[in-house]
């Protein structure tokens, strides 16, 4: 686990999103901070947030427990003044947007009446447009509402504040405790309102980014997302059946540019290229099994195994593309998950939460997807992206959200680059989908988009 007075990084997410950006101050500070805030080149707000750690009131004095909280207030105070003003911006972009969307509206409404005397293909253009458009008016309508909550937010530490003050001058005429539990409340809620920010729904994904060209045409390459500071090592895996070596390279410089590495001996040979290196093991599917085996590379020992009752194995429900990829082992912002089929869900993906301690399953989730129509599957925030095809044209097309298990069809290009994908995996530290295309090792970064609600809060 990361301590948590590290930093925690958030973007304030507009309209189709941002890519999250992390900065390490060098000494941060016991209280919330406002790093860095900045607007990226289409005035989307980019907010980093130093989170303190957080401990127990000490036994001091009162007065010194009085002046802790009005400190911790004050800080409060100052991060939300920013995240206001950063909201009250975009806010005001977004109000810009929504008047251009109406007036599109308008517009698009006249042609429509007289369209007989337009060019047919003048005509279809502002259709077209409008139909693109008309899904973010109710999301602009949204977002204003939301923008609501951070006046909440300092209206209630404004309110806190000014209690603090005179209890600072006439000591004892509140609950100390209360006073105490307002404070830790208040500083939850916004913890939880910022973490939230930090995930959200997918709606882009970029252009592929070669790393390396190396290996057969099927195969596998991560990072460990659990892996603590300093640690950059990458781990690879060459084609999908009857091998059990896996390679470690120190850093991503040495992967691309060197061939020195570790290689590590698995005590059985993998099936497919649904690995997964998470919190310094790796996580496989035991070749011609069901079975998942936990591998410690630090003790190079087998530190658990365990069955996936009724997953279909050895080529029977694999991706389209083949190659034993009956199970796929993934991780996103919430743990370690399993997507699989089996024959009581006819065949259909099964999505389970694993426990990566005890590759127990915590809870499964069925979907109406043909695990062998799928291209490839990725996880992020809980949500379940297939992919139509590994060749030739793709794109993400199919969502299952396990938080309401609900799915939706969707409309996101993936460039598929070298034409054959034969692994895709988010990487929730990273914010990127590693992908192997056909011998190459690609990334994608990806663009989330998250709108708070006051439920959430």
């Amino acid at each position: 686990m990361q301590p948590a007075s590290k930093l925690l990084s958030l973007t304030l997410l507009v309209l189709m999103g941002t890519e999250l950006t992390q900065v390490l101050p060098a000494n941060p500070e016991e209280s919330w901070q406002v790093y860095s805030s900045a607007q990226d080149s289409e005035g989307r707000c980019v907010c980093t947030v130093v989170a303190p750690q957080q401990t127990m009131c000490s036994r001091d004095a009162r007065t010194k427990q009085l002046r802790q909280l009005l400190e911790k207030v004050q800080n409060m105070t100052q991060s939300i003044q920013n995240l206001d003003q950063r909201t009250q911006k975009d806010l005001q972009y977004v109000q810009r947007m929504e008047v251009q969307l109406r007036g599109l509206e308008s517009k698009f409404k006249q042609v429509e009446e007289s369209h007989k005397q337009n060019i047919a293909k003048q005509y279809k253009a502002i259709k077209a447009k409008m139909e693109e458009l008309r899904p973010m008016i109710p999301v602009l309508e949204e977002y204003k509402a939301d923008a609501k909550l951070v006046m909440q937010f300092k209206e209630e530490v404004k309110n806190l504040t000014s209690v603090l003050s005179e209890l600072q001058e006439e000591i004892g005429a509140f609950d100390y405790e209360e006073l105490h539990n307002r404070v830790s409340n208040l500083e939850e809620r916004l913890r939880a309102c910022m973490q939230k920010l930090a995930c959200g729904k997918l709606t882009g994904i970029s252009d592929a980014i070669t790393i390396k060209t190396s290996g057969s045409r099927y195969g596998s390459w991560m990072t460990d997302p659990l892996a603590p500071d300093g640690d950059t090592r990458v781990w690879y895996m060459d084609g999908y059946h009857n091998n059990r070596f896996v390679r470690e390279y120190k850093s991503m410089v040495d992967f691309m540019y060197s061939d020195n590495f570790t290689s590590h001996r698995l005590p059985h040979p993998w099936s497919g290229t649904g690995q997964v290196v998470y919190n310094g093991s790796i996580y496989f599917n035991k070749f011609q099994s069901n079975t998942i085996i936990k591998f410690d590379f630090k003790t190079a020992t087998i530190s658990r195994s365990g069955q996936l009752d009724y997953a279909g194995y050895n080529n029977r429900y694999h991706y389209s593309w083949g190659g034993h990829s009956d199970i796929d082992l993934m991780v996103d912002e919430g743990g370690l998950w399993a997507v699989y089929a089996t024959n009581q869900n006819a065949g259909n993906i099964v999505i389970s939460k694993i426990n990566p301690l005890t590759l127990q399953v915590i809870k499964s989730y069925t979907t109406n997807h043909p695990k062998r129509s799928a291209g490839e599957a990725f996880m992020i925030c809980g949500t379940l992206y297939v992919t139509n095809g590994y060749s030739g044209g793709t794109k993400v097309y199919y969502a299952f959200h396990t938080n309401s298990s609900t799915y939706e069809y969707i409309d996101i290009p993936l460039q598929n680059k070298y034409s054959h994908i034969s692994m895709l995996d988010y990487n929730p530290r990273d914010r990127a989908l590693y992908a192997w295309n056909n011998g190459h090792q690609v990334l994608y970064n990806v663009t989330l988009f998250h709108v708070i609600r006051s439920e959430e809060l």
